[in-house]
């Protein structure tokens, strides 16, 4: 597998980037619907999957959406990860309209062992 030079970090902001696109083009003008999570949560999974293969970086990603109806109720989301922290990376991005929450969460875990890739 060969990546440019440079490709090898994690890159949060690129991510962030990615994540934010696809939420935009699934959520942005839509209304809290129960019946519509699952494909709404889906759709950004798959389309951000695809924007972080598009980068051409060595990692395994893990992405999670959380889509909640915008109450006035609490919501609180925590990650704790034993990973390399010099090469694997985590992305949250948080986003809301006027009757939804959405939190996506994504897990970058580096295929460098040692500096050498791993294939997988």
């Amino acid at each position: 597998m060969d990546f440019d030079d440079g490709s090898r970090d994690f890159s949060a902001e690129d991510v962030e980037t990615i994540v934010k696109s696809n939420i935009a083009v699934v959520l942005n003008d839509a209304m809290y619907n129960g019946q519509k999570t699952n494909d709404w949560s889906n759709s950004i999974i798959d389309s951000t999957l695809k924007g972080l293969q598009s980068l051409n970086r060595p990692f395994k990603y893990i992405v999670t959406v959380v889509i909640m109806q915008k109450n006035g109720a609490g919501m609180v989301s925590s990650a704790s990860t034993f990973w390399d922290a010099t090469k694997d990376g985590l992305c949250k991005v948080k986003w809301e309209n006027g009757t939804i929450h959405c939190l996506v969460t994504v897990f970058g875990l580096s295929l460098q062992v040692d500096g050498t890739v791993t294939d997988e």
